[in-house]
């Protein structure tokens, strides 16, 4: 098996094959880098505005002082206990309208929105009756609504309790959760109240409602079309067009419970809410990442295609020829990405492939002997990058897309060398016999010729 010729052709092209993934994990590296530095100009933006909101409110915070009783070695101690009793809306509504505008920083790009904000929000005084027992005391009650990022409060427009116009104040009023506003009540307080209050809310990624309501409802309507629905609570209802989208969410205590998560001082940032963030479509560094694990499927498959034509017109090409295709073909993801970072990356791929094609093309009709074995290969890379790229739009469908072409191939090689004996190309050439020496004339011969 050593000395046989189509032996040590595989393991060739084995060898070359392993050789070419180390450009290409360099590449790999490549692009993590740049995604890292696309990543620091969001973080650098994200410090520079805000970061992701979350509202929380509004609800109305009850300073109460509690005096209870209990036995301690066989006597009876009176006992002082200080909390807030947290108000929460019988129903709440919000209504946003947000508008997303890019930020450049050099070649990359992130996003800031602003998001004009309409709360109503009914509050049931029944509800209070709790608080009515002996021993208990409360204080002057104010209205909390948190964010997560105070820097990204803009616009408050005066709040409104049942006509009457309440002045906010910058923080929350609490020892915990501080980031927001407060609005003292006046001192009527203890009835069926109706808030309407209205802010420009400013951030970046996510834009998040906490459902505080018994039965709480958002609509937001924003003019970016590449939404992200996250959270722990889809809409029931939403529109996505070119030009934005609109979206409807609806949840009940029944759902969240967020009476009892309040009660428990659960951290806000981790209160169940209605979110959307602002995402970009799968960027270039994603969608070039994720070329990158085709890379060895389209090296393995041009590399069985020139040995197939080998095979069938005897026509040798060496490693060397090998190696320098399966180079272009790296090099076609260096440039996919260094071009989708100007121009997108669906004409950085079409021009990579045109690029890489020509390049081929050129090399392979010296190689080849002419353009008429030359067109044939030149134009199966198109194709071959062509279905690559329907690997990468088809996310649902790329395991059976690949499966697919690879029995494609595998069925072509299987025709193409029906009829060859591959017992013929294992064996080794024999090396011709030498040609046997001119006889020399003999001593008497040369006398007679003399």
């Amino acid at each position: 098996m050593l000395k046989s010729p189509l032996f040590w052709k595989i393991v060739t092209l084995g060898g070359a094959m392993v050789l070419l993934l180390i450009p290409l994990m360099m590449v790999r590296q490549v692009i993590v880098e740049r995604a890292d530095y696309r990543g620091e100009v969001e973080d650098s933006i994200r410090q520079s505005t805000s970061g992701p909101q979350k509202v929380v409110g509004p609800l109305i915070a009850i300073p109460a002082t509690e005096l209870y009783t209990r036995m301690e070695d066989d006597k009876e101690v009176t006992r002082q206990r200080n909390f807030i009793h947290f108000w929460l809306p019988e129903s709440l509504m919000v209504e946003g309208n947000q508008n997303v505008e890019a930020r450049q920083i050099g070649i990359y790009q992130g996003q800031v929105w602003h998001t004009d904000t309409v709360i109503n929000a009914k509050f049931d005084v029944s509800r209070l009756s709790e608080l009515d027992k002996p021993g208990v005391t409360l204080g002057k009650p104010f209205i909390v609504v948190g964010v997560g990022d105070a820097r990204g409060i803009g616009v408050v427009k005066a709040p409104q309790m049942n006509g009457t116009t309440l002045v906010a104040e910058p923080g929350t009023g609490l020892a915990q959760n501080k980031e927001g506003m407060h609005i003292p009540l006046p001192d009527n307080w203890r009835q069926n109240l109706d808030l309407n209050m209205s802010l420009n809310l400013s951030g970046t990624g996510s834009f998040s409602v906490v459902p505080v309501g018994r039965s709480s409802e958002m609509r937001l309507t924003s003019n970016w079309p590449h939404p992200n629905f996250l959270g722990d609570f889809l809409p029931g209802k939403r529109e996505i067009s070119e030009t934005g989208y609109q979206a409807q969410w609806q949840s009940s205590w029944f759902a969240n419970n967020l009476g009892d998560s309040l009660e428990q001082g659960r951290s806000w940032r981790t209160l169940p809410s209605f979110s959307v963030a602002v995402a970009t479509q799968a960027d270039q560094y994603q969608l070039t990442d994720r070329a990158t694990k085709y890379a060895v499927l389209l090296i393995l498959l041009t590399f069985v295609s020139f040995f197939v034509f080998e095979t069938l017109t005897g026509l040798r090409l060496h490693a060397m020829q090998y190696l320098l295709v399966g180079l272009s073909l790296v090099m076609f993801y260096l440039l996919l990405l260094a071009l989708s970072e100007h121009i997108g990356f669906t004409p950085a791929w079409i021009t990579a492939s045109l690029v890489g094609a020509l390049m081929n093309g050129v090399y392979l009709q010296a190689v080849l002997k002419g353009w008429r074995r030359a067109v044939p290969f030149t134009l199966a890379l198109l194709a071959l990058d062509g279905v690559m790229w329907g690997l990468l739009r088809s996310e649902e469908s790329s395991l059976l897309m690949g499966s697919g072409i690879l029995l494609l191939a595998l069925c072509a090689v299987m025709f193409l060398t029906r009829h060859l004996d591959w017992y013929a190309l294992s064996v080794a050439k024999p090396t011709p016999p030498d040609a046997p020496e001119k006889a020399q004339p003999k001593d008497d011969e040369l006398r007679i010729w003399k």
